[in-house]
């Protein structure tokens, strides 16, 4: 049976949305509960699924069954009053590349097609050996908390980022045929990624933000800076229910 990790917003206010936070390597659900608790306490709905499993020797049926288990995730948010819109995926490291193949690929399903997409960390094409979990945790994140919760879970898969990702899922976002809002996010100082293909990607998708975090490493939703990382998001999703039209500009600034 499929299993998600469910956080709700305050009891009495109206729900905002949907968010589905879909992992990446070596990540459980639970390795987004700090994440999910931040934008539930904004009042949106979030619910995260478990990683997808990416088979490089049958790709097309495993992002078509990752397809159906998205489907599966936003129906279950809406039992008894129907799926709070807009609907919004956002996904880490592979979750973020499958999410981004998904796109315009006949046959989703319709709650599958989100309203927007948040894409995090998207591995680059080369795969780079980590090495140790020492190695590893300084190519994820400087975060203190965040080592601390990769380290004691003993469902996170040590050495999942030496795994490279099937050939056609890095060139996804470069060749998403979409017309969805898309926030990519980026730590300037993850060394998986291609910034140079994202910045392409960013320049050729039709409403696309490119967001880079200072001092950031892969983890981006989890590193350090998480707390400006959850709050670009929730900026993000609050223009998205404006119709993308920023509810807050600069006037005057001396900093």
């Amino acid at each position: 049976m499929t299993q998600f990790s469910d956080y709700f917003g305050p009891e009495g206010l109206r729900v905002r949305g949907t968010v589905v936070v879909v992992p990446g390597r070596g990540e459980t659900r639970a390795t987004y509960a700090r994440f999910g608790r931040r934008l539930a306490a904004d009042a949106y709905r979030v619910r995260v699924v478990d990683a997808p499993a990416l088979d490089p020797e049958a790709l097309t049926a495993s992002l078509t069954a990752f397809a159906a288990r998205l489907d599966d995730a936003v129906e279950g948010t809406g039992a008894g009053d129907g799926v709070v819109r807009p609907v919004v995926v956002v996904g880490s490291d592979s979750g973020a590349a499958a999410v981004a193949a998904l796109l315009g690929r006949a046959g989703t399903p319709a709650a599958a097609r989100p309203d927007a997409l948040v894409l995090a960390g998207l591995p680059g094409r080369a795969a780079a050996p980590v090495g140790s979990w020492d190695a590893e945790l300084d190519v994820r994140t400087s975060c203190p908390t965040h080592r601390g919760t990769l380290t004691d879970d003993p469902d996170v898969r040590r050495g999942s980022l030496d795994e490279a990702l099937p050939d056609a899922l890095p060139a996804a976002v470069e060749d998403a045929d979409t017309n969805l809002p898309v926030l990519l996010l980026v730590g300037d100082a993850d060394p998986l990624a291609d910034h140079e293909a994202l910045e392409r990607a960013a320049k050729s998708l039709p409403r696309a933000r490119l967001s880079v975090v200072h001092g950031a490493h892969h983890d981006v939703l989890n590193d350090l800076q998480h707390r400006s990382v959850a709050a670009e998001v929730v900026s993000f999703l609050e223009t998205l229910r404006n119709d993308l039209r920023p509810l807050i500009t600069v006037r005057s600034s001396t900093w």
